[in-house]
């Protein structure tokens, strides 16, 4: 898949279910609203997405691979907004090196956020300027391999007394799973929608 051919996807908008996690929500809970880009580089020849790794030393999700985003702030006019401005902060890639393709439907996760997707291109060259507390390290995955069926493993684990089920797509030394692995899944279904 091509840049092309993801321009005219978002442009026909087909619908997706969303991908949720499972077990961590507690009943009569409103989830948290957050935005993250999914941040695809259009390489001569072929798409990469631009993934971080959390620093450890973070009280939520330390060590983590994730994708530049966080909580929607109350001067955040749009989901977009918060995307591109948490990925400025986080990974110094400003906003008008992003092509905006659409959004992905939001994917609520089981700690109690609903996370709005915003797909964009980014297009080479660019400069990376990592916020050091945040983010440990920044790095890009083939986006042939993310869309790969065969690469999306379901895992399970107990986790305060309840069994969760979740994504992973373990990438060299990366273990892409969670929020991060769950979008890239409602991503390949949305790109299978016709």
């Amino acid at each position: 898949m091509d840049a092309g051919a993801l321009r005219a996807l978002f442009l026909r908008r087909p619908t997706a279910e969303p991908v949720r996690e499972e077990g961590f929500l507690l009943p009569g809970k409103e989830p948290t609203p957050a935005a993250v880009l999914v941040p695809l580089v259009a390489h001569a020849g072929a798409l990469t997405v631009l993934l971080t790794r959390r620093t450890d030393h973070l009280h939520h999700h330390p060590g983590q691979i994730s994708f530049p985003g966080g909580r929607v702030e109350s001067h955040d006019l749009s989901a977009v907004m918060t995307a591109l401005r948490e990925t400025e902060e986080e990974i110094g890639l400003e906003p008008d090196r992003v092509e905006l393709l659409g959004e992905l439907p939001d994917y609520f996760t089981g700690t109690g956020f609903r996370v709005t997707p915003v797909v964009g291109l980014v297009h080479p060259p660019f400069e990376l300027k990592l916020d050091a507390f945040e983010v440990a390290e920044a790095f890009e995955v083939p986006f042939s391999f993310l869309l790969d069926p065969a690469n999306h493993q379901r895992h399970r684990r107990e986790y305060e007394g309840r069994m969760r089920e979740y994504y992973a797509m373990p990438y060299g030394e990366y273990f892409i799973w969670g929020a991060t692995a769950g979008i890239l899944v409602s991503l390949y279904r949305f790109l299978q929608q016709e």
